[in-house]
C-alpha cells in the first residue's frame, strides 16, 4: 500500500516541500531510501524502526520504499524521522492502529527527529520552514515539542507539539486531542536584558565614543587603530547598548538564521536582541561565510542585524578579510558549492579593531615604537585598500591617561546616547520611507544625491579632502553618507561644512598609515 505525508526541507534560510512516499509490498524484508537523502536521512531506517516497535506498534517485516520528492533536489538531515516512521504506519495495512490512515495524515506537515524509545527530538530551521510552509498555503503542523516556543511566534498557522510518537499517531488517529501551540507577542519584555557593557564604565576616549555613536546613528562600519590596553574591545562590547531595539521582523530573520545554524535558545524560541559575534583571528573562510558540507550559515550571516567585531584585524587570512567585501557593499553572502548555491543575509555593522604596528606603539604619546618602517607598512598592508574603503569611520583610540581612570567624574550612559541614536534613526526611517533601505549607510547612489546635497562651502572642502588624500569613488560617497548621519544627530536638516570636516576626520588613517 501506498502512503503520501507532507515535510519541509531547507535551502538557504528558505523551506521547500517534500513529499514522503512510501511504499510497503510483499517480499524479502528491506528498507530502501531514494530521492537524493544524505547519510543522516538513510540512516533513519534503524531510528524509525526502533521508534515504531519501542513504541508498542507492529513493524511490518516486508519490502519497504521511500522516496523524497522531488528526487533531484538534496535533502539534509534527521528532520524526517517522524513523517517517514507516520508513513510507514499509515501504508501498512497490518499496523493495527485504528483511525490512522494516509489521508488523515496528510492534513500536517510533519518534522521531527526520532530517538530509538520513540521521543520526538528537536530539529534545526523549524522557523524559517513554518514561515515558508505558510506562504506555501499549508496551515497545520506537527513538530517536536522542544520547538514550540519557536513556532509560537508565526502567525495564521496551527502548529501542534508532541514528545513522542505515540502522541503523534494518537493525534492524527483521532484518540488524543491537542492545542495547537499558543501564539506570542514580540513585547519589549520579550526581548531580555541585553548582555552588553556600559559605555558609562568608559573612561575618557570622549572621540571614540563619539565615532560609536556616528556608527550606531547610521549604520557605518567602523575601524578602531590604537595600542594594546587602550580599551578597543570594552568599546566594541558597548557598541550593542545604544543600538536601536530589532523589530519583530528583525528578530524573525535573525532567528531564521540561527535555528538553521542549531544556535537558537529553544527555551526562549526567538533572537530578541541584535547578534554581537566575535570569531576569533584564526577562523577560517568557510567558518565566517557559510557553506561546508551542509551549507550552514557563518559568522558573517549570525550578525545579521548585529555587530560583527574582529578584534586585531590584521591577524586574520587575507582570504577572509576578503570575503567581507560582497557582504558590506550588499548585505547578503553568496556561498557557492558544487551542488548547491545558497544566499544568506548578511546585512551587520562591521566594527574592527587593530594595532598602528606589530609592537603596537607606532603613534603613541606614551611609548615608543620599535618598529621599522618596512614593518610597520607589511603589517598594516594585511588590510587591502578596497576593505577600508568599505569601512566608513577610522578612529584612533590612544591610551587612558591616570587622570582618566580615576576621574570621579560620571560618563554619559549608554542610554542617554541611544536617546540620541534612537532620534537620528526616527529621521532616516521618515526619510527612506517606501524605500529598501533604513540607515544612510546603505543609501542608493540616486538616494545619496537626493538627500546629501551641499552648499558651495560644503562642496570645496569635500574638493580639497578629495584631491589631497587622493580618495576613491567610494570613499567619497562614504563621507557623504556618515556626514549625513551626523546632520542627523546635530538635528539639522542641510549637510553643514562641519559636519563634512568631521566626516572627512574620519577617512584619514587609511592614509596617515598606508
Amino acid at each position: 500500500m501506498l502512503s503520501k505525508i507532507h515535510s519541509f526541507g531547507l535551502q538557504g534560510i528558505d523551506g521547500f516541500t517534500v513529499e514522503v512516499e512510501t511504499d510497503i509490498s510483499i517480499g524479502l524484508p528491506h528498507f530502501e531510501m531514494v530521492g537524493l537523502a544524505d547519510a543522516a536521512i538513510k540512516e533513519a531506517k534503524e531510528r524509525v524502526r526502533s521508534a515504531v516497535r519501542n513504541s508498542g506498534y507492529n513493524y511490518p517485516v516486508k519490502r519497504i520504499t521511500v522516496n523524497l520528492a522531488p528526487a533531484d533536489v538534496k535533502k539534509e538531515g534527521p528532520m524526517y524521522d517522524l513523517a517517514i516512521a507516520i508513513g510507514v504506519m499509515c501504508a501498512d495495512t497490518e499496523s493495527g492502529v485504528r483511525g490512522l490512515t494516509s489521508a488523515k495524515a496528510r492534513n500536517f506537515v510533519m518534522l521531527g527527529e526520532l530517538s530509538l524509545n520513540g521521543e520526538v527530538k528537536s530539529v534545526r530551521g523549524v522557523l524559517p520552514i513554518l514561515i515558508s510552509a505558510r506562504k506555501a498555503g499549508y496551515k497545520k503542523f506537527i513538530i517536536p515539542a522542544a520547538n514550540a516556543n519557536e513556532a509560537s511566534f508565526i502567525e495564521g498557522i496551527e502548529a501542534y507539539a508532541v514528545r513522542s510518537l505515540g502522541e503523534a499517531v494518537e493525534f492524527i488517529a483521532g484518540s488524543l486531542q491537542l492545542q495547537p501551540v499558543k501564539v506570542n507577542r514580540f513585547e519589549a519584555e520579550l526581548r531580555g536584558a541585553s548582555d552588553a557593557l556600559d559605555f558609562k564604565y568608559v573612561k575618557g576616549q570622549a572621540r571614540a565614543k563619539r565615532a560609536l555613536e556616528i556608527a550606531a546613528a547610521g549604520g557605518h562600519n567602523v575601524l578602531m587603530i590604537g595600542p594594546p590596553g587602550s580599551g578597543k574591545s570594552m568599546l566594541a562590547k558597548c557598541f550593542p547598548s545604544i543600538l536601536p531595539d530589532m523589530t519583530f521582523e528583525e528578530a524573525l530573520e535573525v532567528t531564521k538564521i540561527h535555528s538553521i545554524a542549531g544556535e537558537l535558545d529553544f527555551k526562549k524560541g526567538i533572537v530578541g536582541v541584535r547578534p554581537f559575534r566575535t570569531p576569533h583571528h584564526s577562523a577560517s573562510a568557510v567558518s565566517l561565510t557559510g557553506g561546508g558540507a551542509h551549507s550552514k550559515p557563518g559568522e558573517i550571516s549570525l550578525a545579521h542585524n548585529g555587530v560583527l567585531y574582529l578584534d586585531e584585524m590584521p591577524e586574520y587570512s587575507r582570504h577572509a578579510l576578503e570575503m567581507l567585501r560582497q557582504p558590506l557593499e550588499d548585505g547578503t553572502i553568496t556561498v557557492a558549492r558544487t551542488a548547491l548555491t545558497v544566499t544568506y543575509p548578511a546585512n551587520f555593522t562591521l566594527i574592527a579593531s587593530m594595532n598602528p604596528c606589530p609592537c603596537g606603539n607606532y603613534g603613541s604619546r606614551d611609548k615608543e615604537c620599535k618598529c621599522s618602517p618596512s614593518q610597520i607598512h607589511k603589517y598594516l598592508s594585511r588590510i587591502s585598500g578596497p576593505i577600508l574603503d568599505r569601512i566608513d569611520i577610522h578612529v584612533e583610540v590612544d591610551n587612558v591617561t591616570f587622570d582618566d581612570l580615576r576621574s570621579q567624574i560620571q560618563e554619559e550612559c549608554s542610554s542617554e546616547i541611544k536617546k540620541r541614536v534612537d532620534s537620528a534613526r526616527e529621521k532616516q526611517l521618515e526619510r527612506f520611507r517606501g524605500m529598501k533601505n533604513f540607515s544612510n549607510a546603505k543609501m542608493s547612489v540616486p538616494a545619496t544625491k537626493k538627500f546629501c546635497l551641499l552648499s558651495r562651502e560644503s562642496e570645496e572642502l569635500l574638493k580639497s579632502a578629495f584631491e589631497t588624500l587622493k580618495l576613491s569613488a567610494r570613499a567619497h560617497d562614504r563621507i557623504l553618507k556618515v556626514s549625513r548621519t551626523i546632520a542627523d544627530l546635530e538635528g539639522e536638516t542641510e549637510i553643514l561644512p562641519e559636519h563634512i570636516a568631521e566626516a572627512i576626520g574620519y577617512r584619514t588613517l587609511d592614509r596617515k598609515y598606508l
